[in-house]
């Protein structure tokens, strides 16, 4: 297990990057924890392999430095990193059995036989390949193979950390529940530094103590999954974040007051005379239909069960409210209010605090 730190570091896949966009990670600062497990999310293209390939010694980052605890590895093979990944499509040797694929990593090290026997057994019960033991890969399916692969990474208790690169895109969805589940337990068990890259906000969510969020090669936010739904500190999150995500409506905010489309919007706070590309932020959860507020038409309502997703038009903009199973919409004009303590206040896409709250505070 390691204290994983990102000092400085950048990447660019061109010999000689000269603008921003030429960087396909822009340079980034960041200490992950000894022991927690993390999820990067984010859209596809944002960064994550690249910056997954770095940790793991798969690739040399143009800038900057990898340090594992107190040691630069930047320079270091990957086999002197001491770590597992798991890659997104199945790595298994067809000519072995699943016992010999799960015992490989172990062998390799040359553990003593009744310790690789045992623990080849419960890692097969963990990702339900018992039965399977001694059936050559080869004739397996290509979910079965990325089971393998998943515990072949996870059969060393020794690692600095374990990496999965969207393991789970080939398993079927059932499954995915319960090997999510078992990443979990095996992290709780041994407390593994875990990093999972994933493009789907439940799988983040679900698996991982930390949530680091990427859009367009930065990380835009490392939270808790509560802090980043009711905080959201970049309207990429906000919008990423959630179903359906965050509504963001340009605006132009004084002090306590926003003006959308030339409509009042009360807000929790006093956020002063923001500069810039101004937008208000609302989750769906916090949206009210009546007879307050700015005017709106529906266009669709989806029953989710649970709850219902009303679709809505405010002039030409879209915006979604989340209704409870049963509540009638009220008759005559429509229109949407915002609980004033959950609307965020954005500008240039960066949350701003309120001016009279400290932002240790928000």
């Amino acid at each position: 297990m390691a204290r994983i730190t990102l000092d400085k570091l950048a990447h660019s896949y061109l010999p000689a990057p000269s603008r921003e966009e030429d960087w396909a990670l822009k340079q980034m600062t960041h200490v992950w924890g000894d022991g927690e497990a993390y999820a990067l999310l984010g859209a596809s293209g944002c960064g994550k392999s690249t910056l997954l390939n770095i940790i793991s010694g798969l690739l040399r980052p143009t800038r900057g430095r990898i340090l594992f605890d107190d040691r630069d590895v930047t320079e270091e093979p990957t086999a002197a990193r001491n770590i597992a990944q798991v890659f997104q499509f199945p790595v298994v040797y067809d000519t072995m059995t699943v016992r010999q694929n799960l015992a490989f990593p172990l062998r390799n090290r040359g553990a003593e036989p009744g310790y690789v026997a045992a623990r080849v057994q419960a890692i097969a019960a963990m990702i339900g390949m018992e039965a399977e033991l001694d059936r050559k890969a080869r004739g397996l399916t290509a979910d079965a193979k990325q089971k393998i692969s998943l515990g072949r990474g996870m059969v060393r208790e020794d690692v600095n950390a374990l990496l999965f690169d969207e393991p789970l895109t080939v398993i079927d969805p059932h499954m995915k529940w319960e090997l999510r589940t078992q990443l979990k337990a095996l992290h709780h068990e041994f407390g593994h530094t875990m990093i999972y890259v994933t493009h789907d906000q439940t799988e983040a969510l679900t698996f991982a103590d930390k949530v680091v969020v990427m859009h367009d090669g930065r990380v835009v936010q490392v939270g808790t999954p509560q802090e980043l739904f009711e905080r959201p500190a970049h309207t990429f999150v906000g919008y990423f974040i959630g179903s359906p995500g965050m509504n963001l409506l340009p605006a132009e905010v004084e002090d306590d007051r926003a003006r959308v489309a030339g409509h009042a919007v009360t807000l929790g706070a006093d956020y002063g005379q923001p500069r810039g590309r101004v937008e208000i932020g609302v989750r769906p959860e916090f949206v009210t239909l009546g007879s307050e507020g700015l005017p709106v038409t529906v266009k669709r309502i989806e029953d989710v069960g649970r709850h219902r997703i009303a679709r809505l038009d405010f002039e030409g903009q879209a915006l979604n409210a989340i209704l409870p199973e049963g509540l009638a919409l009220p008759a005559g004009d429509l229109r949407a209010q915002f609980d004033p303590g959950a609307v965020s206040v954005y500008v240039d896409d960066w949350r701003v605090a309120p001016t009279d709250v400290p932002e240790m505070a928000q």
